[in-house]
């Protein structure tokens, strides 16, 4: 008996002591839908094959929601969320099975007791670019043509450090491929990549990526090599400016030095106009002549320039109501409009974004 009233008592004194403590798991989720109208009317109410996120046209549908677990006791660290929309089925259509619904999925561990080194593996967001899937967390409602065609996933392992301060950031990626969780059939070169971040106030960010791997299976495959830089200028407390500027090289020919290019220039100028107010504009060019990423079978391949402005209303603040609209002007005729071959596409999107 005496015993049964310790082992109770001991239960019960740890159980209240688990109670108290700081829960380790945090759940959290996000939504999205939207509704965009092409004006370009595709009759399969597909937006162009270059556009992968909000990619339908003249419905409402969910561009993404997921639902995310994340562990974090100092030392171990885990992150497992399942998504669904238009976003997975556009971007992880190669993926096999249940992988398609995986938005994230990683463990990591700090191997450090007195400096901020981590290393993760698993599945994470790229580390490629300013735009990220979470359209809530991007000044603009659709992604800019450069980050819909460099990677929104990566799998692999990563080592990352940071000062103290948390003015840097140093990672260094050990990489499975171009945007894949499963490597490609018949290539066994890995991919890497590296990311630095500086933040020299709490108004400015400066960013530099790039990423080394191969494409195409080992007998035929070529050489990827990409940059992006980026930054971030919060000039005041209503007025942000973001400049990017992609920059990629890919060989033409196994064991040939001749490469293809691909440019981007991006400028985004956000301005809170009031508490709940905010309107943004962005430029973007994109040329990939040679079609290493967007194919056209034109003589002058994909140059377009696109312009875009976004008006959000945010009621609440983990939730904003969205409405752009964006153009694109190409320099040969590569949309399509009422079965004749044009060179612009035009379209209005909104959106309806809830972070929990």
């Amino acid at each position: 008996m005496k015993k049964l009233i310790t082992l109770i008592t001991t239960l019960t004194a740890t159980l209240t002591a688990f109670a108290q403590d700081e829960p380790k798991v945090k759940f959290s989720g996000y939504l999205e839908t939207y509704y965009g109208y092409d004006f370009n009317k595709p009759a399969d109410n597909n937006r162009p094959g270059f556009i992968y996120s909000h990619n339908r046209s003249n419905e409402v549908n969910l561009n993404l929601g997921f639902i995310k677990a994340a562990y974090d006791s100092g030392n171990i660290r885990a992150n497992v969320a399942v998504m669904a929309g238009t976003y997975a089925n556009a971007n992880l259509a190669a993926e096999p099975g249940v992988l398609k619904n995986i938005f994230e999925a990683n463990a990591g561990v700090k191997l450090s007791k007195s400096e901020n080194l981590w290393v993760d593996a698993g599945i994470f967001s790229s580390h490629i670019g300013f735009e990220s899937a979470i359209s809530k967390d991007c000044w603009v409602l659709t992604r800019n043509i450069s980050s819909e065609n460099t990677p929104y996933y990566e799998s692999g392992a990563k080592l990352t450090y940071g000062t103290q301060d948390g003015k840097l950031t140093a990672t260094l990626l050990y990489l499975n491929g171009w945007q894949r969780i499963t490597r490609q059939n018949g290539n066994n070169k890995p991919a890497g990549g590296l990311q630095l971040t500086w933040k020299p106030t709490d108004k400015i960010t400066l960013n530099y990526s790039n990423y080394l791997g191969t494409e195409g299976a080992d007998s035929v495959r070529v050489n990827r090599f990409y940059h992006n830089v980026y930054a971030i200028y919060q000039v005041t407390d209503k007025f942000g400016l973001t400049v990017g500027f992609d920059y990629g090289t890919q060989q033409k020919l196994k064991g040939n030095s001749d490469k293809n290019e691909v440019i981007s220039p991006v400028v985004i100028a956000q301005y809170k106009f009031a508490d709940k107010w905010a309107i943004a504009g962005r430029y973007e060019y994109y040329e990939d002549k040679n079609g290493i990423f967007i194919s056209t079978g034109t003589p002058n391949g994909f140059k377009t320039n696109g312009y875009s402005l976004n008006l959000d209303y945010s009621p609440i603040q983990n939730a904003v109501i969205r409405l752009e609209g964006k153009t694109y002007d190409s320099k040969d005729k590569i949309f399509v409009r009422e079965n004749n071959a044009v060179n612009a596409n035009t379209t209005l999107t909104a959106s309806i974004a809830v972070a929990f």
